[in-house]
Formats: structure tokens, sequence, C-alpha cells
């Protein structure tokens, strides 16, 4: 009888013994879980804080490029330039024009790169709706016009073409401002951009920049906005 007592004993000692040790295991594993819970959900509060602290600082420093002057920019008062839609040829004052009377139909400006000449008074009328428009001559290296056609084609209320007769290598237009730059690098570019894509000088900010003239010059057949 003793030896069976000491058996049963025995045996709730080693039960009771396993129970501790799963008693501990599932202490530390619980442990285990909520530090690396904390470590995730720390590491995620610190991503995104990270991430908003680097939108406001780009929103900052676009404010701020949207603000600055740009060096050796043009600019003509924007109450001298007509906005009449007429269907006579206009003879702008200046090359590219920025600005004054125009076709009543626009060309496609949603980001569109013409590899031809445009009729410039179907892109004044862009320019009105708020575009910018860059130009280019013979002199730019294809590898500008590559990275400006690509950067164009990433803007909404942009459009590209080439014009032979322009007096520099490449110039970017906006309603009643223009700027010729040294190349796709140049930092102008970006600030023109910036500052004129919808800009504050936009007679008609909001406008459509698409069904208007297309590459194929057809299109926007009776619009007058």
């Amino acid at each position: 009888m003793a030896a069976n007592r000491s058996a049963t004993a025995d045996r709730r000692a080693r039960i009771e013994e396993m129970r501790r040790a799963e008693q501990a295991r599932e202490r530390r594993n619980r442990l285990i879980t909520i530090g690396i819970s904390s470590v995730v959900v720390l590491s995620l509060v610190g991503f995104g804080t990270f991430i908003l602290m680097k939108e406001s600082d780009k929103k900052d420093k676009a404010e701020a490029a949207a603000k600055a002057p740009i060096a050796g920019e043009k600019t003509w008062d924007a109450k001298k330039l007509g906005r009449n839609h007429v269907t006579t040829t206009v003879k702008y004052d200046m090359k590219p024009p920025v600005g004054g009377d125009h076709n009543q139909v626009w060309m496609n400006c949603d980001g569109v790169v013409y590899d031809k000449k445009v009729g410039d008074m179907n892109a004044v009328h862009s320019l009105e709706h708020g575009a910018v428009w860059v130009t280019y001559n013979k002199q730019a290296s294809q590898a500008d016009v590559k990275k400006l056609a690509d950067k164009v084609g990433k803007t909404k209320y942009s459009l590209m073409s080439p014009m032979d007769d322009q007096t520099g290598a490449i110039m970017l237009s906006a309603w009643g401002k223009q700027v010729t730059v040294d190349g796709a690098d140049d930092p102008r570019v970006d600030a023109f951009f910036t500052k004129y894509v919808q800009g504050p000088q936009t007679p008609e900010p909001g406008a459509a920049c698409t069904g208007g003239i297309g590459a194929d010059g057809q299109g926007g057949t009776g619009m007058g906005q």
C-alpha cells in the first residue's frame, strides 16, 4: 500500500511539474507574441510618421517652389492678352505664343506628346485652360527630348511639341509666362510645372484638356469653351 501511495504521489508530482512547465511555456509564448506585436506596431507607427513627414516636406517644397520666382522667366500682362475665339489667323508677338485670341478648339493637353508641330491657335487655347506647353527645336538633344516627353506624359494639363523656328532649344510656356531652359535637368523645369500647371495665371481653371484636337488634327468640332 505504501508503495502504491508513493507511486501515486510521484505521478502527481510529475504531472504538476509538467503543468507548471506548460504554463511557463505559455507565459513565454505570450510575452514573445506581445513583444513581436509591439515591435511591429512601433515599426508601423514609425514608418507612418516617416511617410507623413516626407509627404509634408514634399508639400512644403512644392509650395515654396510655387511662390519662388523663376530665373529668366518672361511675363506678359494677362489683361492685355486677348481671349476671343477667332477663325482668322492670329499673328502672335512671341514664339511660342503665351496667350491671345485663339481657335475655339484646344489641343488635347492631358499629358500629350506630339511628334509634329501643332497649331499655335489651338495650343494657346490649351494654355487658357491651365496647361504648360513644352516646345523644342533641333538644337535640343534627344536625351533631353525623351526626359521631357516622359515628364509631360505623366502630367495632366501639359503638352509637348517641336517648334523649329523658336529661339531657344527648349522653352516652357503657360498663359502669360515663358522661360527658356538649358536642358531637361534644369531645376526651372520642375519649378515651372509646379507653379503653372493649373496655376494662378490660368484664365479658365478646370476647363477640359481632352475632347479637343488630337495628333491627327481631328476632333473638337463645334467646341468653344
